[in-house]
């Protein structure tokens, strides 16, 4: 995603989208691991697009007179990983992790059929 796409979201989406990359992060952290990620250069662009997400969010927070971190505070508590693409949300910890990634480079974690 464009830095130009990543401002024109909201705050709210903006750390929406940004814990959905850590979570997409972790995924690809415990494929890698398990030798199971065919492409490791997602694990770069996810870090990279997690810092572009972080640099925009405090680049808000700084213009708005906040502390950090206190937009990801104020709207992380409406997060919620089902809406990533995962079915049940409450099937344990790693539940949609593993799942078949898409056909996008940086990937949100989908549910297998």
């Amino acid at each position: 995603m464009s830095k130009t796409d990543l401002q024109n979201f909201s705050d709210e989406q903006l750390v929406h989208h940004e814990l959905g990359l850590e979570r997409t992060l972790f995924g690809h952290t415990l494929r890698h691991r398990l030798n199971q990620l065919d492409n490791n250069s997602v694990l770069k662009r996810t870090r990279r697009e997690i810092a572009r997400a972080q640099t925009l969010l405090r680049s808000r927070e700084l213009a708005n007179g906040l502390n950090r971190g206190a937009l990801r505070q104020l709207h992380s508590g409406s997060f919620v990983p089902a809406a990533l693409g995962a079915t049940d949300a409450g099937g344990g910890f790693l539940k949609g992790l593993l799942d078949q990634p898409s056909a996008t480079g940086v990937d949100s974690p989908s549910s297998a059929e």
